[in-house]
This record gives C-alpha cells, sequence and structure tokens, in this order.
C-alpha cells in the first residue's frame, strides 16, 4: 500500500444546502481554512473543499460540497443529494424565512438523497443577537422533529462550526461501520468484505466510502 493510498481510513462526502444569504460558503470556508470574509459569496451552482480530520483515531478525509441556494440552482445541486452521506442543512438565525424553509430542504433530502442519510440542523449567525430571531429553543424543536442534530453557529466568530463538521462526520463513521459489521456476519466466507467498485456500488453507501487500498484519493 503507497502512502498516498494510506493517507485516509475513511472518504466521507458531505453537502451544505439552505437559502441562499445564510452562511454555507462562510461556513466551509472557517471550517477548511480557518477564514471568513464579511462580504456576500455567492454560490453559482457547486463548489467543494477538501478537509482530513482525525476522529476516534482514525483519518477521516471529508469531501464538503457547497449549493448554491437559489432556486435557478436547484436542479444542478439534487444532483448531489445522491452521493451524500451526510447533509447540513444551514438557517440564518436573523432570518424567519430561511428557517421556515428548512422544511421544504428536508423534503428535497427526503426526494433525492439516499435513505439513511445522516443529517444536522444549523442555525448559523448566532453571534448577531441584536437581530435574532429565531431563538435557540425553535432551531431544537425543529431538529427534533426531524429526529436530527442541532447547532447554532457563527462563522464570523468561529463558534461550534468544527462541532458541527465533527459531530456528522462521527455519527456517519458509527453508521459505516455497524453497516460493514452487520454485512459481515451474515458473510458465510470469514469476515473480508468485497466493497470494490461493481456495478452497484453506489447502491451501497459503505462500499464508497470506506477506504481501502484499490481505492483512489
Amino acid at each position: 500500500m503507497s502512502g498516498k493510498s494510506a493517507s485516509y481510513d475513511f472518504l466521507i462526502k458531505l453537502l451544505l444546502i439552505g437559502d441562499s444569504g445564510v452562511g454555507k460558503s462562510c461556513l466551509l470556508l472557517r471550517f477548511s481554512d480557518d477564514s471568513f470574509t464579511p462580504s456576500f459569496i455567492t454560490t453559482i451552482g457547486i463548489d467543494f473543499k477538501i478537509r482530513t480530520i482525525e476522529l476516534d483515531g482514525k483519518r477521516i478525509k471529508l469531501q464538503i460540497w457547497d449549493t448554491a441556494g437559489q432556486e435557478r440552482f436547484r436542479t444542478i445541486t439534487t444532483a448531489y443529494y445522491r452521493g451524500a452521506m451526510g447533509i447540513l442543512l444551514v438557517y440564518d438565525v436573523t432570518d424567519e424565512r430561511s428557517f421556515n424553509n428548512i422544511h421544504n430542504w428536508i423534503r428535497n433530502v427526503e426526494q433525492h438523497a439516499n435513505e439513511g442519510v445522516n443529517r444536522i440542523l444549523i442555525g448559523n449567525k448566532c453571534d448577531i443577537d441584536e437581530k435574532k430571531v429565531i431563538s435557540k429553543e425553535q432551531g431544537q424543536s425543529l431538529a427534533d422533529e426531524y429526529h436530527i442534530r442541532f447547532l447554532e453557529t457563527s462563522a464570523k466568530s468561529n463558534i461550534n462550526v468544527d462541532e458541527a463538521f465533527f459531530s456528522l462526520a462521527r455519527d456517519i463513521k458509527k453508521r459505516l461501520l455497524d453497516s460493514d459489521e452487520a454485512r459481515a456476519q451474515t458473510k458465510s466466507q470469514g469476515n473480508n468484505i468485497d466493497i470494490s467498485n461493481g456495478p452497484h456500488a453506489s447502491a451501497n453507501p459503505a462500499s464508497q466510502y470506506l477506504k481501502q487500498s484499490g481505492c483512489c484519493s
């Protein structure tokens, strides 16, 4: 096994979705580059960044896709739901409309993403107390409705940004390992699991993201 192929144990694809202007690109920039820009960033279609993290003794390579919130890009961005292992649903705590639209974004996830995809609800811009219109309790209540995690974040003040991505990655890693172990128990021949890129690889989430020597980085 070469040094390059051994550089990570898991490859996990994450997707940021939510209305335009809620701070998806700023969250990604803060997490990937530890930087922040006060100017509004408009994502045209799709953008992505990569960051490798250490989690429970494993190296996790995160490929994080940032989607455009505008309606005209919706058909482009929905194509990226299918391969996502985790989805961050982002609203702006100072914008009630972006919060109410989370219901629509979750419907998109249910329609286009793989069944069982891990999700987390993010209330961004929590540092702007004077303009806050969505309380933490409202955010938690919405997350409870869909049985998903919830965090308030601030890309500007770097509040809970790492926590949001790390907690989602941890949930995904656990799901992959649980799925891996469950399939191993049903195998009649030993504990070796074939997760090669076969014609049905896309139908098996674990096969895409568990790192093996035959996969490229």
